[in-house]
Protein backbone atom coordinates (compact mmCIF):
# COMPACT_ATOMS: atom_id res chain seq x y z
CA UNK A 1 0.00 0.00 0.00
CA UNK A 2 1.25 3.49 -0.83
CA UNK A 3 -0.02 7.02 -0.26
CA UNK A 4 0.86 10.11 -2.28
CA UNK A 5 0.02 13.61 -1.05
CA UNK A 6 0.39 16.08 -3.90
CA UNK A 7 0.11 19.88 -3.71
CA UNK A 8 1.06 21.59 -7.00
CA UNK A 9 4.67 20.39 -7.35
CA UNK A 10 5.30 19.28 -3.74
CA UNK A 11 4.87 15.58 -3.05
CA UNK A 12 4.90 13.39 0.06
CA UNK A 13 5.17 9.67 -0.66
CA UNK A 14 4.97 6.86 1.88
CA UNK A 15 4.52 3.12 1.45
CA UNK A 16 4.15 -0.03 3.51
CA UNK A 17 7.46 -1.35 2.10
CA UNK A 18 10.55 0.54 1.02
CA UNK A 19 10.74 -1.45 -2.23
CA UNK A 20 7.29 -0.17 -3.23
CA UNK A 21 8.31 3.41 -2.47
CA UNK A 22 11.47 3.12 -4.59
CA UNK A 23 9.51 1.53 -7.43
CA UNK A 24 6.96 4.39 -7.45
CA UNK A 25 9.74 7.00 -7.37
CA UNK A 26 11.41 5.27 -10.31
CA UNK A 27 8.15 5.22 -12.29
CA UNK A 28 7.44 8.87 -11.57
CA UNK A 29 11.01 9.88 -12.43
CA UNK A 30 10.68 8.19 -15.82
CA UNK A 31 7.73 10.47 -16.64
CA UNK A 32 8.47 13.71 -14.79
CA UNK A 33 11.51 15.77 -13.83
CA UNK A 34 11.65 15.36 -10.05
CA UNK A 35 14.07 15.23 -7.13
CA UNK A 36 14.00 12.89 -4.14
CA UNK A 37 14.72 15.04 -1.07
CA UNK A 38 14.80 12.13 1.37
CA UNK A 39 12.90 11.86 4.64
CA UNK A 40 10.11 14.35 5.18
CA UNK A 41 11.33 17.47 6.97
CA UNK A 42 9.27 20.43 5.72
CA UNK A 43 6.02 20.64 3.77
CA UNK A 44 3.74 23.65 3.17
CA UNK A 45 4.99 25.57 6.21
CA UNK A 46 4.94 22.49 8.46
CA UNK A 47 8.25 21.31 9.94
CA UNK A 48 8.54 17.58 10.69
CA UNK A 49 10.87 16.31 13.43
CA UNK A 50 11.53 12.57 13.54
CA UNK A 51 11.80 10.73 16.87
CA UNK A 52 12.24 7.02 17.61
CA UNK A 53 8.51 6.21 17.69
CA UNK A 54 6.84 9.46 16.72
CA UNK A 55 6.72 12.52 14.49
CA UNK A 56 6.40 16.08 15.77
CA UNK A 57 4.65 18.53 13.43
CA UNK A 58 5.25 22.23 14.04
CA UNK A 59 4.44 25.53 12.34
CA UNK A 60 6.89 27.60 14.42
CA UNK A 61 8.55 29.29 11.43
CA UNK A 62 5.19 30.16 9.87
CA UNK A 63 3.88 31.51 13.20
CA UNK A 64 6.93 33.76 13.60
CA UNK A 65 6.40 35.14 10.08
CA UNK A 66 2.76 35.98 10.85
CA UNK A 67 3.67 37.66 14.14
CA UNK A 68 6.26 39.76 12.28
CA UNK A 69 3.63 40.66 9.66
CA UNK A 70 1.40 41.88 12.50
CA UNK A 71 4.35 43.99 13.76
CA UNK A 72 4.11 42.31 17.18
CA UNK A 73 7.47 40.51 17.42
CA UNK A 74 8.19 42.10 20.81
CA UNK A 75 4.75 41.47 22.34
CA UNK A 76 4.44 39.76 25.72
CA UNK A 77 3.05 36.20 25.86
CA UNK A 78 -0.49 35.56 27.07
CA UNK A 79 -1.39 32.41 29.05
CA UNK A 80 -4.69 31.98 27.17
CA UNK A 81 -5.84 32.67 23.61
CA UNK A 82 -9.31 34.00 24.41
CA UNK A 83 -11.29 35.66 27.19
CA UNK A 84 -14.20 33.29 27.75
CA UNK A 85 -16.39 35.71 29.73
CA UNK A 86 -17.31 38.59 27.39
CA UNK A 87 -18.67 37.42 24.03
CA UNK A 88 -18.08 39.26 20.77
CA UNK A 89 -21.12 40.52 18.88
CA UNK A 90 -21.77 42.23 15.56
CA UNK A 91 -22.53 45.67 17.01
CA UNK A 92 -19.88 46.00 19.71
CA UNK A 93 -17.60 49.11 19.63
CA UNK A 94 -16.82 51.07 16.46
CA UNK A 95 -15.90 49.67 13.02
CA UNK A 96 -12.21 48.85 12.59
CA UNK A 97 -10.44 51.37 10.36
CA UNK A 98 -8.62 48.79 8.21
CA UNK A 99 -10.90 45.78 7.55
CA UNK A 100 -8.53 44.30 4.92
CA UNK A 101 -5.72 44.15 7.51
CA UNK A 102 -8.00 42.32 9.93
CA UNK A 103 -9.11 39.81 7.30
CA UNK A 104 -5.57 39.21 6.07
CA UNK A 105 -4.29 38.54 9.58
CA UNK A 106 -7.23 36.32 10.51
CA UNK A 107 -6.87 34.22 7.35
CA UNK A 108 -3.14 33.82 7.97
CA UNK A 109 -3.72 32.54 11.48
CA UNK A 110 -6.46 30.18 10.27
CA UNK A 111 -3.73 28.09 8.63
CA UNK A 112 -2.10 27.67 12.05
CA UNK A 113 -5.12 25.70 13.25
CA UNK A 114 -3.92 22.81 11.04
CA UNK A 115 -1.38 21.93 13.74
CA UNK A 116 -2.75 23.97 16.65
CA UNK A 117 -6.11 22.68 17.92
CA UNK A 118 -5.57 24.83 21.03
CA UNK A 119 -6.45 28.00 19.04
CA UNK A 120 -9.35 26.53 17.05
CA UNK A 121 -12.08 28.05 19.26
CA UNK A 122 -10.39 31.46 19.51
CA UNK A 123 -9.98 31.62 15.73
CA UNK A 124 -13.60 30.55 15.21
CA UNK A 125 -14.72 33.50 17.32
CA UNK A 126 -12.72 36.17 15.48
CA UNK A 127 -13.58 34.72 12.04
CA UNK A 128 -17.32 35.12 12.66
CA UNK A 129 -16.99 38.85 11.98
CA UNK A 130 -14.74 38.96 8.90
CA UNK A 131 -17.46 40.82 6.96
CA UNK A 132 -17.58 43.76 9.40
CA UNK A 133 -14.63 43.81 11.85
CA UNK A 134 -14.82 46.09 14.88
CA UNK A 135 -12.21 47.61 17.18
CA UNK A 136 -13.01 45.02 19.84
CA UNK A 137 -12.33 42.18 17.42
CA UNK A 138 -8.79 43.31 16.62
CA UNK A 139 -8.03 43.18 20.35
CA UNK A 140 -9.31 39.58 20.41
CA UNK A 141 -7.16 38.77 17.38
CA UNK A 142 -4.10 40.36 18.98
CA UNK A 143 -4.68 38.29 22.12
CA UNK A 144 -4.28 35.19 19.94
CA UNK A 145 -0.99 36.66 18.69
CA UNK A 146 0.16 37.17 22.31
CA UNK A 147 -0.76 33.55 23.10
CA UNK A 148 1.07 32.17 20.08
CA UNK A 149 4.13 34.25 20.98
CA UNK A 150 4.40 32.24 24.19
CA UNK A 151 3.62 28.86 22.60
CA UNK A 152 5.75 28.86 19.46
CA UNK A 153 7.07 25.40 20.28
CA UNK A 154 3.61 23.85 20.46
CA UNK A 155 2.64 21.41 17.74
CA UNK A 156 1.14 18.02 17.05
CA UNK A 157 2.67 14.68 18.03
CA UNK A 158 1.91 11.56 15.99
CA UNK A 159 2.88 8.36 17.80
CA UNK A 160 3.50 4.85 16.57
CA UNK A 161 0.43 2.94 17.74
CA UNK A 162 -1.09 -0.48 17.18
CA UNK A 163 -4.55 0.82 18.08
CA UNK A 164 -6.89 1.48 15.16
CA UNK A 165 -9.94 2.48 17.22
CA UNK A 166 -11.45 5.95 16.86
CA UNK A 167 -12.21 7.79 20.10
CA UNK A 168 -14.24 10.99 19.86
CA UNK A 169 -15.00 13.77 22.34
CA UNK A 170 -17.48 16.61 21.99
CA UNK A 171 -19.04 19.43 23.97
CA UNK A 172 -21.24 22.45 23.33
CA UNK A 173 -22.29 25.63 25.04
CA UNK A 174 -25.86 26.90 24.79
CA UNK A 175 -26.98 30.02 22.95
CA UNK A 176 -23.89 32.09 23.70
CA UNK A 177 -23.81 33.84 20.30
CA UNK A 178 -25.22 37.28 21.11
CA UNK A 179 -26.34 37.87 17.52
CA UNK A 180 -27.98 34.62 16.40
CA UNK A 181 -28.37 32.96 19.83
CA UNK A 182 -26.89 29.83 18.31
CA UNK A 183 -24.70 27.44 20.27
CA UNK A 184 -21.07 26.58 19.59
CA UNK A 185 -20.02 22.95 19.46
CA UNK A 186 -16.52 21.50 19.38
CA UNK A 187 -15.10 18.04 18.92
CA UNK A 188 -11.83 16.15 18.65
CA UNK A 189 -11.20 12.68 17.26
CA UNK A 190 -8.31 10.40 18.18
CA UNK A 191 -7.00 7.43 16.21
CA UNK A 192 -5.27 5.44 18.93
CA UNK A 193 -3.09 8.01 20.72
CA UNK A 194 -3.10 10.43 17.80
CA UNK A 195 -5.32 13.48 17.45
CA UNK A 196 -6.38 13.48 13.79
CA UNK A 197 -9.43 15.74 13.54
CA UNK A 198 -10.92 18.67 15.48
CA UNK A 199 -13.40 21.47 15.01
CA UNK A 200 -14.99 24.46 16.75
CA UNK A 201 -18.05 25.77 14.92
CA UNK A 202 -21.23 27.73 15.53
CA UNK A 203 -24.31 25.57 15.07
CA UNK A 204 -26.57 26.50 12.18
CA UNK A 205 -29.84 25.86 14.09
CA UNK A 206 -31.15 27.28 17.35
CA UNK A 207 -31.31 24.88 20.30
CA UNK A 208 -34.02 25.21 22.93
CA UNK A 209 -31.93 23.68 25.71
CA UNK A 210 -28.32 22.83 26.57
CA UNK A 211 -29.19 19.15 26.08
CA UNK A 212 -30.37 19.84 22.52
CA UNK A 213 -27.19 21.81 21.81
CA UNK A 214 -25.08 18.91 23.06
CA UNK A 215 -27.05 16.41 20.95
CA UNK A 216 -26.30 18.51 17.87
CA UNK A 217 -22.63 18.42 18.84
CA UNK A 218 -22.82 14.63 19.18
CA UNK A 219 -24.44 14.39 15.73
CA UNK A 220 -21.61 16.44 14.21
CA UNK A 221 -18.80 14.37 15.72
CA UNK A 222 -20.62 11.12 14.88
CA UNK A 223 -20.82 12.19 11.24
CA UNK A 224 -17.12 13.08 11.23
CA UNK A 225 -16.18 9.78 12.89
CA UNK A 226 -18.20 7.77 10.36
CA UNK A 227 -16.51 9.65 7.50
CA UNK A 228 -13.07 8.96 8.98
Amino acid sequence: MAYILLYVDDIILTASFDAIRKSIISLLSSEFAMKDQGSLSYFLGIAVTHHACSLFLSQRKYAIEIIERADMSSCKPSPTSVDTKPKLNANSSTPYADPSHYRSLARAFQYLTFMRPDIAYAMQQVCLFMHDPREEYIYALKRIVHYIQGTLNHGLHLYLSSTSTLLSYTDADWGTCLDARCSTSSYCVFLGDNLISWSAKRQATLSRSSVEAKYRGIANVTSESCWL
